[in-house]
């Protein structure tokens, strides 16, 4: 197992399991190194939206990286004042023209905006169908808002990219997801650091003679989440995938999933302010 090691999608694609987030990694510079020392490191997934302002970067680091394209995974996001049928589908031709490339990996809705999801998700269809995309999938969404996609969508979504750490598992999101093929990716998989002290982390990072950080990470890849921790730093970076020389006992899982808070950082996406009335 290294950073290699992918899991598979509903449709038959490959994921790796962990690959570099860059939400909030500033637009020039900042991002296309953080890109470039990650492909240098060995990452080959790469999550960025159109939100983030850095597709641009993203995609001159992996044009200059060298590496084939088909050899690394791309991520990227439709964002919620782009959704609706035709709005999607023109969002989609921008984020493509500004990574400069004919497809990404994986094509996800942001977030589940009311009276919208439904139509942005037909057009992430047509997307997949066009081979423009080669998974779709859903971000921030709970089981109520998958059950109304999953009565009119065809394709079932490959992934669903919600907010999860030790304090917030989402037990029951991930049991529907489960239960239906559909693949659970972590944002926010370190809980931006905001308890790495907790005595837990602390007690399992002795024991393994490992960092907070990596004890987390360690535990979403055994436990089947991708992950897709956020670093600009190179030595944070390697840090981040230094996780396949130690294993997680169940006891030391069981630990951790008693750390589960229900706790979030980011917004619940029920009560996120789409600005609608």
């Amino acid at each position: 197992m290294n950073l290699s090691t992918t899991y598979e999608l509903n449709n038959g694609t490959k994921i790796p399991a962990i690959g570099l987030g860059v939400y909030k990694a500033e637009p020039g510079k900042e991002v296309y190194e953080a890109v470039k020392s990650a492909l240098e490191i060995g990452y080959r997934h790469i999550d960025t939206a159109s939100l983030y302002a850095n597709e641009s970067d993203v995609g001159k680091a992996i044009r200059d990286s060298g590496i084939p394209r088909e050899e690394i995974f791309v991520t990227t996001k439709v964002w919620n004042d782009e959704q609706g049928y035709e709005e999607t589908k023109a969002a989609f031709n921008r984020s493509l023209s500004r990574l400069q490339m004919d497809y990404v990996d994986l094509y996800l809705v942001h977030w589940p905006v009311p009276g919208k999801y439904t139509e942005t998700y037909r057009a992430l269809e047509d997307i997949y169908r066009e081979e423009k995309a080669k998974a779709i999938g859903v971000s921030n969404f709970l089981p109520h808002h998958l059950e109304e996609l999953l009565q009119s969508a065809e394709i079932t979504p490959a992934v669903n990219q919600i907010e999860l750490h030790p304090e917030l598992q989402q037990i029951e999101t991930q049991e529907f997801c489960n239960k239906h093929g559909i693949l659970v990716e972590a944002w926010a998989p370190l809980g931006k650091a905001r308890y790495f002290d907790h005595p837990t982390l602390k007690k399992l990072a002795a024991k393994h003679t490992k960092t907070p950080a990596q004890i987390i990470i360690r535990w979403q890849f055994q436990s089947g989440i991708i992950t897709i921790p956020k670093s600009v730093h190179k030595e944070r970076q390697l840090e981040n995938v230094n996780i396949f020389d130690f294993e997680l006992t169940s006891d030391d899982i069981k630990d951790i999933e008693l750390m589960n808070l229900e706790k979030r950082i980011g917004a619940h996406p029920d009560e996120f302010d789409y600005g609608i009335d």
